[in-house]
């Protein structure tokens, strides 16, 4: 008997890759001559970090709500990457940026070992580009 490969969606994919807009578009600004805007610039793209590693976090609540006996751990992280999140809102902005960069790639390296465990191994090259795309872009910014 063949083991099906699992795949994401077309939609998920593309909705994925939708979320990207704001942060390339937002680091992108940072280019211009728009030097009168650049802190809300800079500003929006940090929460928007912010607001997707809170997202990234909460993933970990909802693998584990499905188990009988939720996984403590799992909770506890759940909850972290949105209270960094918190902390690069009010910390200077071009460090908060640097701040979200890593913890773009800690949720990534956390969710390439946890996500195997929950037959969902098959999200990770999509995230890879996301979190790719997503940290270059705060990067970009944040040096900008």
């Amino acid at each position: 008997m063949k083991s099906e490969k699992r795949k994401i969606s077309p939609l998920a994919f593309q909705l994925g890759m939708a979320g990207l807009i704001p942060f390339v578009v937002l680091a992108g600004l940072t280019f211009t001559g728009l030097s009168s805007y650049k802190n809300i610039i800079i500003m929006s793209l940090l929460a928007y970090g912010a607001s997707i590693c809170s997202f990234l976090g909460a993933i970990h609540w909802g693998l584990t709500m499905r188990d009988t006996t939720p996984n403590k751990g799992y909770l506890i992280w759940g909850v972290i990457p949105s209270l960094i999140g918190w902390i690069s809102l009010m910390i200077r902005p071009e460090i908060g940026l640097l701040l979200i960069t890593a913890l773009l790639w800690i949720c990534f390296f956390v969710d390439s070992k946890i996500y195997p465990k929950y037959t969902l191994a098959h999200w990770l090259p999509m995230r890879l580009i996301l979190t790719i795309t997503s940290s270059v872009s705060c990067l970009i910014a944040a040096n900008n």
